[in-house]
């Protein structure tokens, strides 16, 4: 989760330092683990935890956090691992429809409180100010139960991912989604999920977030699809099974 301007953190280092610490660390753990992604992930929490323990305030209700989606293909079977609001689309041989994941639960706490926010128009002073209130009331609902979860600073959060196995037989392709990429499907509703992955085998991930780009800029003000960001982070990886 972002930190709004004007709100505070607890760190110096930020969270697109978060994100590219932990990014490596699951990666480094994955590839030496035999362990879950469950323990991965708890371990890769507690490293990044500890590369800033001596500098930052941890225990700040804002330190940096991110959401996690995690694949990993063994000979047998495809496990996967999906905590907060990232989307995890896996195209299953024989299905007529995708498998979509996403931890929602952040975006049911936030629905009871973003109201204020999606009346003003985006990137006016109003607004900025109401999205920073939106962001600093969620945090009270960070990491604990009747919450939502994320990877922060807690190990523990791992065991609050959902989790499963495919059989790797099964499985054609997979698209992992962060939710700016995954708006054009899930919050402006302009493609499927299967079209989706029809424009991933046609022109991959750039052209996916392009299509995004192009309607958060038809749409500056959020008067069709309200939302906190205008433009928001988006990625997207592409993963075709042989």
């Amino acid at each position: 989760m972002g930190t709004p301007t004007g709100s505070d953190s607890g760190c110096t280092h930020g969270v697109p330092w978060y994100v590219q610490a932990l990014g490596s660390t699951l990666l480094a753990g994955m590839n030496q683990s035999e362990g879950s992604l469950t323990e991965v992930l708890a371990d890769g929490i507690k490293a990044v935890a500890s590369m800033h323990d001596f500098a930052c305030d941890l225990s700040h209700p804002g330190s940096p956090s991110a959401t996690v989606v995690m694949l990993r293909r063994t000979a047998s079977a495809v496990d996967w691992l999906v905590l907060a609001d990232s989307v995890l689309v896996l195209d299953v041989i024989g299905a007529a429809e995708p498998m979509v994941i996403c931890d929602d639960r952040e975006a049911q706490v936030g629905e009871r409180y973003r109201k204020a926010m999606d009346a003003l128009a985006a990137d006016t002073v109003e607004h900025v100010a109401a999205h920073r209130a939106y962001v600093e009331t969620l945090r009270d609902h960070r990491n604990r139960d009747g919450g939502f979860w994320v990877a922060a600073v807690d190990p523990l959060a791992a065991d609050q991912a959902l989790t499963g196995t495919v059989p790797a037989e099964s499985v054609r392709a997979a698209a992992l989604l962060s939710d700016g990429a995954s708006r054009l499907v899930d919050r402006f509703e302009l493609i499927t999920w299967r079209q989706a992955l029809d424009l991933f085998d046609e022109s991959g991930p750039d052209e996916l977030i392009r299509r995004v780009r192009e309607a958060e800029a038809r749409d500056l003000d959020g008067a069709r699809w309200p939302r906190g960001k205008t433009f928001d982070d988006a990625t997207a990886i592409y993963w075709t099974f042989s």
